[in-house]
């Protein structure tokens, strides 16, 4: 403690000639007013940061342009879905080939699209990507095509 009642890192505030450990201390008359905004222009104004209401075609167009984003990977899950049912019917080389064929859509599709537009297809840097889902579409496309009897085999 200092001389004057208060801790070494505490000083003077200057705009109050308190010292800045002892907030009861503090005057509460309007001497320090000058400091603040005008609550009047405030008012007349609104608020700075306020922007217009949202209404729901906001919401809609919001939700359009997110599903829009995500078209591609919407179509290769739809082939994708395609197979897996073709699969459940037991007819598990159609699906497998199809499996593939969705696998090399997403390839093309990274391929052709910007990586802005290509959504979640674009996961790794676009080379990668179309690396991956091209060899992986043809092992499964070969594989499909390739194997023979077993007990999903075709009756």
């Amino acid at each position: 403690m200092t001389a004057g009642g208060s801790t070494p890192d505490a000083g003077p505030d200057p705009a109050s000639g308190t010292t800045t450990d002892d907030a009861a201390s503090l005057p509460l008359d309007d001497s320090n007013d000058a400091f603040l905004p005008q609550r009047q222009e405030q008012e007349a104004d609104g608020p700075r940061h306020a922007r217009p209401p949202r209404t729901v075609a906001d919401y809609g167009r919001a939700l359009l342009r997110r599903l829009r984003a995500q078209a591609p990977l919407a179509a290769v899950l739809g082939v994708a879905l395609v197979a897996f049912v073709r699969i459940g019917l037991q007819h598990w080389r159609d699906g497998t080939t199809i499996l593939g064929i969705a696998l090399l859509l997403a390839a093309v599709l990274r391929v052709a699209l910007p990586d802005r537009t290509a959504g979640l297809l674009a996961v790794r840097p676009r080379r990668t990507d179309v690396i991956t889902y091209a060899v992986f579409g043809v092992v499964v496309i070969l594989l499909s095509l390739t194997i023979t009897g077993g007990p999903l085999a075709s009756r």
